[in-house]
């Protein structure tokens, strides 16, 4: 099947026969970063929390694993996914929390947030998004002046494989690629980089050279125990130049123009 160009970059065969597996305590990319990727989970946090301000909207929660890091460091957390079995769960999660708004959100969509937000956060959903600049164009209309949107997407085709197919990716990023995404959809870019290298060599042995289609909780252990720890020890020293993920952080200018809607701050 030939491939198509989206976004002026390569993506996989359509997603449109595609549909991504209803998610559960044991779907597949849970256990990536749910209760048997604690460690991957906090090197997440680590790179991703010094750019969020005081009021968040995660896109994609899942079951709220990543979002719970954020516990009692914000004045408002809105949490998103368009899972229903994902939505009870967050809804049960924050129950009694009045800071905390559960939200089903679609992308590309309205966001119908009750605040404007000065950072979203997205962990391994644009790529599941065929129209990604729309979804950031969406995204930055609940975003305060001067908010970001803090990127976090599965990197290089080379690495697709048919673990991407099964959960319904429809491309893998580079720095470039992510880069003319985030610009195209008006915003500018602060960081724009690759992370995990290892995790990236061990993402190619285990997907596209073993064939690995399902990412069990031993798997995600093992890699939880040895390859995070060996990533982020390389990472204080050099800047890969390759890996599993590319990591991106996008900005909404401050003076966005006459025609900006503004909505209530949280």
């Amino acid at each position: 099947m030939p491939r198509k160009q989206h976004s002026a970059q390569v993506v996989a065969d359509s997603p449109a026969a595609l549909v991504q597996p209803a998610s559960s305590p044991t779907s597949l990319e849970n256990h990536l970063g749910g209760a048997d990727g604690v460690r991957y989970r906090t090197y997440q946090f680590d790179l991703v929390a010094p750019h969020v301000g005081r009021s968040l909207l995660e896109v994609g929660s899942g079951l709220g694993h990543f979002s719970a890091q954020f516990s009692g460091r914000l004045e408002h957390l809105i949490v998103s996914d368009n899972d229903p079995y994902c939505i009870s769960q967050l809804s049960e999660r924050y129950r009694d929390r009045d800071d905390v708004e559960v939200l089903d959100l679609v992308l590309p969509g309205e966001v119908k947030t009750g605040c404007n937000v000065d950072t979203v956060v997205m962990m391994n959903v644009l790529e599941h998004i065929p129209d990604d600049v729309q979804a950031l164009r969406d995204l930055a209309a609940c975003l305060e002046p001067g908010g970001r949107i803090v990127i976090w997407v599965p990197g290089y085709m080379q690495l697709y494989g048919e673990f991407d197919r099964m959960v319904g990716h429809v491309r893998r990023y580079t720095p470039s690629t992510l880069r003319r995404v985030v610009e195209s959809a008006g915003l500018t870019v602060e960081v724009c980089k690759p992370v995990n290298f290892f995790g990236g060599i061990a993402w190619w042995l285990a997907i596209r050279w073993f064939g690995v289609r399902r990412a069990s909780p031993v798997l995600a252990s093992l890699y939880d125990v040895t390859v995070i720890p060996v990533t982020r020890a390389l990472e204080r020293i050099i800047r890969p130049p390759f890996g599993q993920t590319v990591f991106g952080v996008a900005r909404l200018p401050r003076h966005t123009g006459p025609d900006r809607e503004s909505g209530p701050l949280c």
